[in-house]
């Protein structure tokens, strides 16, 4: 993909034009590069860590790509994904540490992002609750998905983007607009695709690998946290918890838990759907906030409780009971909703 592809959906702004010239010059400048996205990744993490893996050894640079959590099984259809490391965090030095689609600092796990001379930190993410963390920092909230940002910032940092980048930025895409369906979801959104789509990608393959292709362990877990549901202010809360135990009679793992919230935000009379995951380990729970209504910003939820993300998709991470933290955000939710 060349600069003419980029052109189909934007003229740039002085703001990322200046981000690509520095990210570029930090680039040439270096060799070895370290990747991380955020903890628990999505399709559009997979997707960006991977796109700009394929870009950076397009360039022959090393390129080193870790997460705490791995890769999970759903997403090893992609390209590239046999890089992504785990485990222990890797050992630098790196000429520059690069997280992609990443809300805050603490969101990339058990790895520190301390300064380091000589190794600055690169922020590229979409969410608005980023408070543009590192040392070179590139933040547009506009966007559905941090595919969407990609696509606007290797064209013009002269990045190639060869045809494995591009289904990584397909997939990314596709799975953070929820299919094109979130309200995120602009004529730009749908540009981009097309000007993916050209590059030969076969749609019907990528949308069956990334939307039928579940282990059957997912629906026995879904049957699981089915059986939980619950509704609150006349039907426009719809809530479930998942649990250990769960987990345990289904076989499932906690990847498997992406896109169960959906089934819930479908249901006709429901505004907000919300996931509570009890996480042992860490003493706390983890909630996933889905809203069907602009006026309902469920960033603004999460932000009340240290999280955050985007006004239709946001999440966090809280310390408490289990009783304690499903009242507090069920207030929380209520009160969004009183004020819409």
């Amino acid at each position: 993909l060349g600069h003419s592809a980029f052109a189909l959906t934007t003229t740039p702004s002085k703001k990322i034009a200046e981000f690509a010239r520095r990210f570029r010059a930090r680039i040439d400048a270096g060799q070895r590069f370290l990747a991380l996205t955020h903890v628990r990744p999505d399709g559009d993490a997979y997707g960006c860590l991977l796109a700009m893996a394929h870009s950076l050894k397009k360039l022959g640079k090393e390129v080193v790509l870790w997460n705490e959590d791995g890769v999970a099984d759903h997403y090893r259809f992609l390209p590239g994904s046999e890089w992504i490391l785990s485990g222990a965090p890797p050992v630098g030095p790196f000429d520059a540490r690069i997280v992609l689609d990443t809300a805050s600092a603490e969101r990339v796990g058990k790895i520190s992002l301390a300064s380091e001379a000589g190794s600055p930190i690169v922020n590229i993410d979409h969410h608005a609750s980023n408070p543009g963390f590192g040392d070179l920092a590139y933040v547009e909230p506009t966007r559905g998905s941090c595919g969407e940002v990609l696509f606007d910032l290797l064209p013009l940092a002269k990045m190639p983007l060869p045809l494995e980048a591009a289904q990584c930025l397909f997939v990314a895409i596709s799975t953070d607009t929820g299919s094109f369906q979130y309200p995120a979801t602009t004529p730009a959104t749908f540009r981009i695709a097309a000007s993916l789509l050209e590059q030969g990608l076969d749609l019907a393959e990528l949308s069956r690998f990334t939307y039928e292709s579940h282990p059957p362990r997912r629906l026995l877990l879904l049957r699981e946290v089915l059986q939980s549901v619950r509704f609150d202010s006349e039907d426009r809360i719809g809530y479930f918890w998942i649990n250990a135990e769960n987990y345990r009679r289904s076989g499932a793992k906690p990847e498997d838990s992406e896109g169960i919230i959906d089934h819930i935000r479908a249901i006709q009379p429901v505004v907000v759907a919300v996931l509570f995951e009890e996480i042992p380990e860490e003493g706390k729970i983890r909630i996933s906030l889905r809203s069907k209504d602009a006026r309902v910003d469920v960033n603004r939820v999460a932000g009340q409780f240290g999280g955050g993300g985007h006004t239709a998709a946001a999440g966090a991470r809280i310390r408490g009971t289990r009783e304690e933290v499903e009242r507090r955000v069920l207030d929380a939710v209520r009160k969004a909703l009183g004020s819409r």
